[in-house]
């Protein structure tokens, strides 16, 4: 038996099972979650970097008639989305896709998806801590798959009118904004996340669209925590709260 806790999120009647060491999610899935926003009727909704499938699962329960498919291509985190499919009555609704990013364009036409989402790994390889804890680094951590593939496989798979959400580090904007550029990705939203009104950013959230020009709107920033440390009421609103 795998060595695993099981997660409670009440307010979407979700019981979610991730490894008790290695990577596990945080509050960012969550605020992303909440980023994206309503996606249309009858959905087509793919997760590139899943995890333990934590946003498909949750986009599943805010959007009854999406179906969603979640991409990750560590097999151990994998057979978790697929354990969480199976325990949340999720099944004809949630298929997990083992594979890397950079594969996609062998299993989907181009323009399948209504909404792309990612929480991709956030650091280059072979930067930062490199953690003992076995399939936490290869979440963190580019390995095959940079930032780049990750932006690639969204603009391939998102519809014309569809729209792409990731979040990440704000070291990593500039690059970010280039490429984007680059692949003539147009930024719709920017919102940054701070974990107290006088901290500096610690992430982005942001949204794009392939096909459309327009200027983007800069939101205001998310402080996750007043200045007495307790939860500000937006985050209260996520489910990893309740």
């Amino acid at each position: 038996m795998r060595d695993e806790t099981r997660e409670d999120l009440q307010q979407f009647d979700l019981q979610l099972f991730q490894p008790r060491h290695g990577y596990r999610y945080s509050l960012d899935p969550l605020l992303l979650i909440r980023f994206c926003g309503q996606p249309v009727s009858d959905s087509t909704i793919v997760d590139l970097g899943a995890g333990c499938g934590i946003i498909s699962l949750v986009l599943a329960r805010l959007n009854p008639t999406a179906l969603v498919v979640a991409v990750e291509n560590n097999p151990e985190m994998a057979a978790h989305v697929e354990q969480n499919i199976q325990h949340n009555n999720l099944a004809g609704r949630v298929s997990v896709h083992t594979e890397d990013v950079i594969n996609l364009k062998k299993s989907y036409p181009v323009s399948s998806f209504d909404l792309v989402v990612s929480n991709p790994p956030f650091r280059t390889a072979g930067s930062g801590h490199i953690s003992p804890r076995s399939g936490r680094d290869s979440a963190r951590h580019e390995t095959t798959a940079g930032l780049a593939d990750f932006l690639a496989a969204a603009k391939y798979l998102v519809k014309p009118r569809g729209k792409i959400c990731f979040i990440h580090l704000p070291a990593r904007l500039p690059e970010f904004m280039a490429l984007a550029s680059e692949m003539k990705l147009s930024v719709l939203r920017l919102r940054m996340v701070h974990s107290h009104a006088t901290s500096p950013a610690t992430m982005f959230m942001i949204e794009l669209a392939k096909g459309k020009r327009c200027v983007p709107v800069i939101e205001p920033p998310l402080f996750v925590r007043d200045m007495s440390g307790k939860y500000n009421n937006e985050v209260l609103q996520s489910p990893m709260i309740q």
